[in-house]
C-alpha cells in the first residue's frame, strides 16, 4: 500500500463508477433528522474559533439551521498535513487540528446561542491506516498503527483481520459487492473496528455521547456502508439522545444490505446521486429538472441530505465545485429553491492538488479563516446566504408550480404561494417577460441581488412588483437568477393576502432586550407556539449584540402575544425575568420592532432615516454602521444595509434608542465581503425622542 491513504468517498465512487447579513431565521424545532430551519452549512475543516464567530455573525442571522464540522477527535499527524489525516482517528479525546476541547465546547455554545445546531462528522468505522509510519497525533493520543490504541482503549482483538473476519490475505476489499469484504476488510488500508462486538460499540457510543454532552445535535456517519446495519443500530441505540440528526455516508452502488435503502431504517443518507445528476444538468441543459426527485431514482426526500458537492466529490470531479464558479452557485440556488431533501451547502478551502492542507501553521493546526485568502466561503455569497431565507420561507409548501422553461438552460418555478425563482444557466440573457409567480400581490426584494432588512422593510437591491393576478415582469442576465419570497416584501408595497385561508403570511418581529443579567445566554419564551408556548425547553435563543440581545421571530399576523425573557446556564438552569408578562400585538403585515428592558416596559424609540449620496461600482452596496447595537456596534458584519432605489442616494430607516448620542459612518461592501470605510471623523447625532432624517454625502 502507499503511505498516503486515499479519500474514502473518492475510492468508493471509483469502485461504484457513479457519481452584512440581515436575513433572520424563524425558530428551530428540537427534532433531529429535519430541523425547522434545516439548511446545513458545511464549514469543512474550519477551526472551532472561526466557526463560533461565523455562527454568531453569519449563519444565525442568515437562517442556517445547522453547521457541519470536521471530525473533532484526535487523529494521526502525517508529514505535509494532508486534509485526510483527520479521517484517521488515534483516540476519541476532543483535541484536533481544528482546536482544543475547550474551544470546541465554546464553539457549540456560541452556535446554539445564535440558533444554529452543530453536526459532527463522526469517523467510527476505523482508526489510523495500518500502513502509516507516523505515530504522532495532533493531540495527546498514544498509538502504534499495529492495532494498538491505548488512549482509545483498543487492542489487536478489536479489529478485523485475515485469517478471520476478512477473507482476503492482504486485509483489503477486492469485491465491492461482497458484503463480508465491505464490512470486515480494510477500507483503503484503514484498521477496521469489530463494530459487531459490544465492547467496541460501547466505546464508539461513549465518544458520541461525549459529544452530545457538550451539546452536539447530530452526526454525519463517515463510511457507514462499511458497517453492518445491526452494528450502527446498536451504536445509535446506546446514545443518550435518540433524536439526533443522523446522516449516513452510503455510496451508490450495490444491492441488498449494501444498498442505500438498507440503511434508511436507522436514519438518513447522503444523496450522492442528487449531486451527480445536478452536475449533469448544469453542465448540459437544466430544462429537464421539472421532475427532479424520487422519480429520478433518488432516495425519499425525508431520508436524503442533498448537496451540490462535498469534500470528496469536489476533488474527484464527480460533481460541481467552487472551481465551476457561477455554475456551481446557480446549482446551489436551485438546491435551496427546490423541494427535495435537507440541503447541505459546501464551504471549501482552495486547493491545487487533491491532498492539499487547508491554511495551517507549520505543525498542521488550522489557522483562522479569512474568506478569499485560502477559503472560498461559498455559504457567504449573497445569492447563497439569501436563498437560505428563501428555503426557510417556502419549505412549508412542497408544491412546485408555474413551471417555465426556454427549453434549454433557463427555468422558472414557484413554491406554492410562498416563493418564486428564475434561474438562467445559459450564456445569453433572458429578455424581460411576464411570468406567473403564484405570489400574493406586493413589492418584493430580489434576494439574489439585494439584502432584505426585516426591521426596516427595505431592500438594498432591485425590487420586483407582483400584480393582483400574481404576475411579474422580469428578466435575467446570463448565468444569473432572480428570487422572491413572502418573507422579503418591501414596506410600502401593495398589501399582500395570506397564502392560504388557514395560515397567515410569515413575517418577522424583531425583539431587542437590554439590561439582562450577564454571564448566561438570553432566551425568548411566550404564549404562542412560535415562542415555545411557555415551555422553556423550546425557548428561542437570542443573539448578543453589545449589551443588548436580539432576535427576529416569525409570529402570526394580528396575534396578541404575551412573552418574557429568561436566561439559561450550560446545565439548563432557568432564571425568569421578574415582573408581569410583556404583551404585544403583531401588526397586520407581520413585521414589527419591539425594544424592551429586562423587568421593564416596552419603550417607544425614534426612527432615523439615513439618506447618503454615494457613488458605487457594480457589485458594491452601501451600509451604515455605528457605536450602538442598533447600528452594529462598529461590527461591519452587522451594519445596516441601505436601499439603492433612488441611486445615487442610498436610504434606510432604523429604530434607535431615544435620547442617545450616536457615532456612525457609511461603508461600502462588495460581494466578496470587502469593506471600504468612509474617510474623515465619525459622524454624530443625538436621537432625541422624535423621528428624524439625516442627509449626507460620502466623504
Amino acid at each position: 500500500m502507499k503511505k498516503r491513504v486515499l479519500s474514502i468517498g473518492a475510492v468508493a465512487l471509483a469502485m461504484t463508477g457513479a457519481l452584512a447579513y440581515p436575513l433572520l431565521s424563524a425558530d428551530r424545532q428540537a427534532d433531529a433528522s429535519v430541523a425547522s430551519d434545516d439548511v446545513i452549512a458545511n464549514l469543512w475543516l474550519w477551526p472551532w474559533t472561526s466557526i463560533a464567530t461565523e455562527c454568531t455573525n453569519v449563519l444565525g442571522p442568515a437562517g442556517y439551521g445547522a453547521v457541519q464540522v470536521a471530525p473533532p477527535e484526535d487523529s494521526i499527524s502525517v508529514a505535509g498535513h494532508p486534509w485526510w489525516d483527520i479521517y484517521q482517528p488515534a483516540a476519541y479525546d476532543l483535541n484536533s487540528r481544528m482546536g482544543t476541547r475547550a474551544q470546541f465546547t465554546a464553539m457549540v455554545n456560541a452556535c446554539h446561542a445564535a440558533g444554529v445546531k452543530v453536526y459532527v462528522d463522526a469517523v467510527i468505522n476505523h482508526m489510523t491506516g495500518a500502513n502509516q509510519s507516523s505515530t504522532t497525533a495532533y493531540g495527546p493520543a498514544s498509538f502504534t498503527n499495529n492495532y494498538s490504541y491505548p488512549s482509545a482503549g483498543y487492542g489487536y482483538n478489536d479489529f478485523h483481520h485475515n485469517p478471520g473476519a476478512c477473507p482476503q490475505a492482504d486485509n483489503q476489499i477486492h469485491d465491492w459487492n461482497n458484503q463480508t469484504e465491505v464490512w470486515n476488510c480494510q477500507l483503503v488500508g484503514l484498521s477496521d473496528l469489530t463494530t459487531e462486538t459490544d465492547y467496541v460499540r460501547t466505546k464508539i457510543a461513549g465518544y458520541l455521547n461525549d459529544l452530545i454532552s457538550v451539546g452536539v445535535d447530530g452526526f454525519r456517519i463517515d463510511a457507514a456502508k462499511h458497517m453492518a446495519q445491526a452494528d450502527l443500530a446498536a451504536i445509535k441505540g446506546k446514545l443518550t439522545n435518540q433524536n439526533v440528526y443522523w446522516a449516513q455516508e452510503v455510496m451508490p452502488g450495490g444491492s441488498g444490505n449494501l444498498s442505500m435503502a438498507a440503511y434508511e431504517g436507522i436514519g438518513g443518507v447522503l444523496e450522492f446521486n442528487y449531486a451527480t445528476n445536478l452536475k449533469n444538468q448544469f453542465t448540459g441543459s437544466i430544462a429537464n429538472l421539472q421532475t427532479f426527485g424520487t422519480s429520478w431514482g433518488l432516495r425519499p426526500s425525508d431520508k436524503a441530505t442533498a448537496f451540490v458537492s462535498n469534500h470528496d466529490t469536489e476533488r474527484n470531479g464527480s460533481t460541481l465545485s467552487y472551481k465551476n464558479g457561477s455554475t456551481d452557485t446557480l446549482a446551489t440556488v436551485f438546491m435551496l429553491a427546490w423541494n427535495y431533501g435537507t440541503p447541505n451547502v459546501m464551504s471549501s478551502f482552495s486547493f491545487t492538488n487533491n491532498d492539499a492542507s487547508p491554511p495551517a501553521d507549520a505543525n498542521g493546526y488550522v489557522t483562522g479563516v479569512t474568506c478569499g485568502s485560502g477559503w472560498e466561503c461559498q455559504h457567504r455569497q449573497r445569492s447563497v446566504r439569501n436563498m437560505v431565507g428563501f428555503h426557510n420561507a417556502t419549505k412549508a409548501s412542497t408544491t412546485v408550480g408555474n413551471w417555465w422553461s426556454d427549453g434549454s438552460n433557463a427555468i422558472a418555478f414557484s413554491r406554492g404561494a410562498l416563493g418564486w425563482t428564475l434561474i438562467n444557466n445559459g450564456g445569453g440573457s433572458v429578455a424581460s417577460r411576464t411570468f406567473s409567480t403564484g405570489l400574493p400581490a406586493g413589492v418584493y426584494c430580489d434576494v439574489i441581488h439585494g439584502d432584505y432588512t426585516a426591521s426596516a422593510g427595505t431592500c438594498s437591491g432591485p425590487t420586483v412588483t407582483v400584480n393582483g393576478s400574481g404576475q411579474a415582469t422580469v428578466g435575467a442576465n446570463a448565468k444569473d437568477a432572480v428570487a422572491l419570497h413572502v418573507n422579503a416584501r418591501v414596506t410600502g408595497g401593495t398589501p399582500s393576502p395570506t397564502p392560504s385561508t388557514s395560515s397567515p403570511v410569515p413575517a418577522g418581529v424583531a425583539f431587542t432586550v437590554t439590561g439582562a443579567p450577564t454571564g448566561n445566554p438570553v432566551y425568548l419564551v411566550g404564549s404562542v407556539a412560535e415562542l415555545g408556548s411557555w415551555n422553556t425547553a423550546n425557548a428561542i435563543p437570542m443573539t448578543a449584540s453589545g449589551s443588548a440581545w436580539t432576535k427576529t421571530v416569525t409570529l402570526p399576523a394580528g396575534a396578541a402575544v404575551e412573552y418574557k425573557f429568561i436566561t439559561k446556564t450550560s446545565a439548563g438552569a432557568v432564571t425568569w425575568e421578574p415582573g408581569s408578562n410583556h404583551t404585544y400585538t403583531v401588526p397586520a403585515n407581520g413585521t414589527g420592532t419591539v425594544n424592551t428592558t429586562w423587568n421593564g416596559s416596552t419603550t417607544t424609540n425614534p426612527a432615523v432615516t439615513f439618506n447618503a449620496t454615494v457613488t458605487t461600482v457594480l457589485g458594491q452596496n452601501v451600509y451604515v454602521v455605528g457605536s450602538i447595537p442598533a447600528l452594529g456596534s462598529w461590527n461591519t458584519a452587522n451594519a445596516i444595509a441601505l436601499s439603492s432605489a433612488n441611486y445615487p442616494v442610498w436610504s434606510g430607516t432604523v429604530t434607535l434608542p431615544s435620547n442617545t448620542a450616536v457615532e456612525y459612518k457609511f461603508i461600502k461592501k462588495d460581494g466578496a465581503g470587502n469593506v471600504t470605510w468612509e474617510s474623515g471623523a465619525n459622524r454624530t447625532l443625538n436621537t432625541g425622542t422624535a423621528n428624524q432624517t439625516v442627509n449626507a454625502t460620502w466623504k
